[in-house]
């Protein structure tokens, strides 16, 4: 049921630099409009590391609900909160600020659980073995999501020795065995059971001739411009491909379940206002 909070008008918004291109607005209002929650609004704000104090302070508790963050906020809002969850406090990253009702500004990290319910809805529940690869932000929280459903060995591919000894921290932190390969190398990846992709668009695309007659589940994060080549060539041979929509939709339903209090299913909104978007 939902909670006596999401009858009231209450303002949520994403933050980030650059912003323009975030679909959060579209897929939060979405969620508002099939729930009825017709007085709540979302928005995005330009916002980077040097404004986010000041802006922060601005915002009362009475109006705002919450916030999504993306780059480059994620790691320069925690010293402005008040706590954070276990799950934020894993990756050091929050991307979701809850404005509670006694004061209190807390944050969690959606992209974890989301990620593993992407996966989760696509018959993904358990592997013995996974690889990622890439080492940046979206890594450590790929990482952070192997270990609740990985059994066995990671195996990271990195460019750089620097990537290379902070995934390895994020492995012991998170109880994640880490073994670390070239970049090099990254075309053996495709032997894990599951392979999640966190590098830039364009990055893998020399690595397409290398997929395998037999794969197994691949989950590229980029959404724009999709299928990425990488993703094309997977599903010719015919294993299950995620997109970063996937991500993007299912981390943004406990954003909203957190910002409303309201747990009745958006899942289908949301997605069906991501693919309008994206045309």
């Amino acid at each position: 049921m939902p909670a006596s909070r999401a009858t009231d008008a209450r303002r949520a918004a994403v933050l980030g630099s650059p912003i323009a291109h975030s679909l959060s607005p579209q897929l939060h209002t979405a969620a508002y409009r099939a729930l009825g929650l017709d007085d709540w609004t979302y928005d995005r704000f330009d916002v980077d590391e040097a404004a986010l104090p000041g802006f922060f302070r601005s915002l009362g508790a009475e109006e705002w609900a919450g916030l999504s963050l993306t780059m480059p906020l994620k790691r320069a809002v925690i010293p402005l909160l008040d706590g954070v969850t276990d799950t934020a406090a894993s990756v050091e990253a929050v991307n979701t600020v809850v404005f509670h009702a006694d004061g209190r500004r807390t944050g969690d990290n959606t992209d974890i659980p989301g990620l593993v319910a992407a996966l989760h809805e696509q018959g993904v529940e358990k592997v013995e073995s996974a690889a990622i690869l890439g080492a940046g932000a979206t890594a450590s929280s790929a990482l952070a999501a192997l270990a609740r459903i990985c059994t066995g060995e990671v195996v990271v591919h990195v460019r750089s020795r620097q990537r290379a000894d902070e995934m390895r921290g994020w492995g012991e932190k998170l109880g994640v065995p880490v073994r670390i390969a070239a970049w090099d190398d990254a075309a053996r990846a495709f032997e894990a059971p599951l392979v999640i992709s966190t590098t830039p668009k364009g990055s893998t695309d020399h690595l397409v001739d290398a997929v395998p007659a037999r794969v197994g589940t691949l989950f590229d994060v980029i959404y724009d411009p999709w299928p990425t080549p990488l993703a094309a060539a997977w599903q010719q041979r015919g294993g299950p491909v995620l997109s970063g929509l996937d991500l993007l939709v299912h981390q943004a339903v406990f954003q909203f379940e957190q910002f409303t209090g309201d747990t009745r299913p958006v899942l289908g909104a949301m997605r069906e206002a991501a693919w309008k978007s994206l045309g």
